[in-house]
């Protein structure tokens, strides 16, 4: 797999707080990709720097060959990068349809016409399990189906490059089995290059080809998810002696 998006020597500080130290960062074209490590390891804050959220005192990020470390958080969506949110973020006084159409609209055919972008925004939401619940406001939506939402509009976005933030968190292991199996599809029907911040371990550990661990900003591992499970300061830093052998099962 060639690399599909690298962060080089990537730093971002808040006050005193190093959230990212100098970070080299890689994805493959066409791989599912799990970035795991304890809270405030800078998961986050890497996702927020790709997208163009924030910017870094340091570094640069390069997609597809093309430098995109100062871009704004709408043109590296419309480049084909999209995100979603830990905490979802629809727009409440709109319709889960709306919300849908929206980013159908402004991602990266930026047509505003709705008569186009309609039929694009219930394809996604058909393809996620909410075909159903058009007509629904956000706010009415279980957690689930919220989580869904989130997925469906960045992937109304139409990107190559889909960042995911906890897509999982909360849900109940029928609901993580699901969700699973939409990000394979994702992956494999779409093509779709996906990178997966997660704290179910069990979940991250069996849909990702390569797992990436970061601890207080820096790259401590990065491999086979057997490899990395094993990895003795992967242990120490996040996992736990009891928990790891667990996940190896």
């Amino acid at each position: 797999m060639e690399e599909y998006l690298e962060c080089v020597g990537v730093a971002k500080r808040f006050g005193g707080v190093t959230a990212l130290n100098r970070l080299d960062f890689s994805v493959r074209r066409g791989e599912i990709l799990g970035l795991i490590g304890p809270n405030g390891s800078g998961k986050t804050t890497l996702f927020n720097v790709i997208s163009g959220l924030i910017r870094p005192e340091e570094g640069r990020v390069v997609f597809k060959g093309r430098e995109i470390t100062r871009l704004a958080s709408y043109a590296i969506c419309r480049l084909g990068i999209a995100r979603t949110y830990q905490i979802a973020r629809p727009f409440s006084s709109l319709t889960v349809l709306e919300n849908a159409i929206v980013a159908a609209a402004y991602g990266r055919r930026h047509d505003t016409r709705i008569d186009l972008a309609r039929p694009e925004a219930e394809r996604w939401l058909t393809f996620t399990g909410l075909g159903g619940r058009a007509t629904a406001m956000p706010g009415q939506l279980p957690l689930v189906e919220q989580k869904r939402l989130e997925l469906t509009r960045a992937l109304a976005t139409r990107p190559e490059l889909l960042l995911l933030d906890e897509v999982m968190g909360g849900l109940n292991p029928t609901e993580v089995d699901a969700c699973l199996a939409m990000i394979r599809r994702i992956r494999d029907e779409l093509g779709i290059t996906v990178v997966i911040v997660e704290h179910v371990m069990q979940a991250v550990m069996g849909v990702s080809d390569r797992v990436v661990v970061l601890s207080y900003g820096e790259r401590i591992a990065d491999g086979k998810p057997e490899d990395v499970v094993s990895d003795p300061r992967v242990i120490e830093a996040y996992l736990g002696e009891e928990y790891a052998p667990a996940l190896e099962r």
